[in-house]
């Protein structure tokens, strides 16, 4: 790996910061603490800044030269509520909140970055560094946007980054278009007659009718939906009675659809919505149906890939840097991408052997209570962003 020298010099200061951010986790849109942090170690590299954007949001400014160009580097800052299970020294103090997906690692990287930016400037034009609040549910990147970042800070482009638990460390992964799916809910409420469990003809009873609902609905997946267009529909709570001698006048279905399509996504809510209905006018009860889209799938645009792919090769050799296996999941950097070409990438976090004495039993995968970030990944995330920057500002424009 080719890391830079002074960003391992500054690694254990870094990692320290990290901790102390791992030990204070917030989540989304009450990172108060977090953005102080972040903005106080900016602003004593001589970074300007500038604060609010998506509430909490905080932007570093680094300027060089003369050129008009720039290019934006995004790190996620918020944590999830959940309980840790880790009980080493920089486990959560913070019953209930937790940083189980490595923000505060994402956080570290880019702020190993923004020092040696600042120390060398090594660059024409100028480096937006976006510490975006949020991303677990919150929707800071479209909440940035609508708070004017990209009136405010204009950049040609802009790349993200995620760590990655499994692949190794010293290892990349990204993919040209489609490479993590969009985030949707759903509710229905389906309403029948409730009636006394012993006299069931007296009534209409939902639950059978939400038990019929939820297989019809996988049929849209295997009868309606392009066998190669990936889909899932997934029901995961389904609540209903408080008596065992009770029919109940009501059941409520909720769950997730993910796509990579909007043609997909326009055709499973239209065709739930219709299965729904249809569904409980055979029974004679009536639902309530309701679709909601939280985040649009994560698309890399084709050209800011491969200049990615490029750059991380030089770092770590291009062997190691992967085509990654698009997941279902999802991750609010795709308004980024909506709105600015860019490229989202995955950074290897290991296998979880980093964890230091007094980790939780379980796994060190994404969400566990017993994960931790990798703080391996800080000198070589940093070194990734900074060659992105300094490469991108200097490749001719257009």
């Amino acid at each position: 790996m080719q890391l830079i020298e002074s960003i391992l010099a500054d690694a254990a200061a870094i990692t320290t910061i990290r901790r102390d951010i791992h030990a204070h986790p917030e989540l989304c849109f009450e990172e108060v603490r977090t953005a102080d942090v972040i903005a106080k170690a900016l602003t004593e590299w001589g970074i300007p800044i500038h604060r609010g954007l998506g509430k909490t949001g905080v932007v570093g400014i680094v300027k060089n030269g003369t050129s008009n160009r720039a290019v934006g580097l995004r790190a996620d800052i918020d944590a999830l509520p959940m309980t840790e299970h880790n009980q080493f020294a920089h486990a959560s103090t913070h019953p209930g909140k937790m940083h189980a997906c490595g923000h505060d690692g994402h956080t570290a990287m880019l702020l190993a970055a923004a020092r040696h930016l600042a120390r060398h400037r090594n660059f024409d034009g100028t480096v937006y560094l976006i510490f975006q609040p949020a991303e677990e549910g919150g929707g800071g990147a479209r909440e940035m946007i609508k708070d004017g970042i990209f009136e405010q800070f204009p950049m040609e482009a802009v790349f993200g980054a995620h760590n990655w638990p499994g692949m190794a460390v010293g290892q990349f992964a990204l993919k040209s278009g489609g490479m993590l799916a969009s985030s949707n809910e759903f509710r229905i409420v389906i309403r029948g007659k409730g009636s006394h469990a012993a006299l069931p003809h007296n009534g209409i009873d939902p639950v059978p009718v939400a038990c019929q609902m939820v297989q019809a609905f996988q049929t849209i997946i295997t009868r309606n939906r392009r066998p190669v267009d990936p889909g899932v529909i997934s029901v995961t709570m389904i609540h209903a009675g408080e008596a065992t001698n009770v029919v109940p006048d009501s059941c409520e279905l909720q769950g997730t659809v993910r796509t990579f399509t909007f043609e997909l996504l326009d055709l499973i809510e239209q065709r739930m919505k219709e299965v729904a209905e249809h569904t409980c006018a055979a029974f004679g009860a009536t639902c309530e149906f309701s679709f909601t889209r939280n985040y649009p799938p994560t698309i890399n645009h084709v050209k800011e890939t491969e200049f990615t792919r490029r750059v991380l090769g030089t770092v770590v050799g291009a062997q190691n840097v992967m085509e990654f296996e698009p997941t279902m999941g999802a991750e609010d950097f795709s308004f980024f991408l909506q709105a600015k070409p860019g490229c989202y990438f995955m950074i290897g976090n290991g296998d979880g052997a980093h964890r230091e004495g007094g980790h939780g039993l379980g796994p060190c995968m994404l969400h566990n209570p017993s994960y931790d970030f990798n703080d391996e990944l800080i000198p070589l995330g940093a070194t990734a962003w900074v060659r992105m920057a300094e490469e991108w500002l200097a490749q001719p424009q257009g």
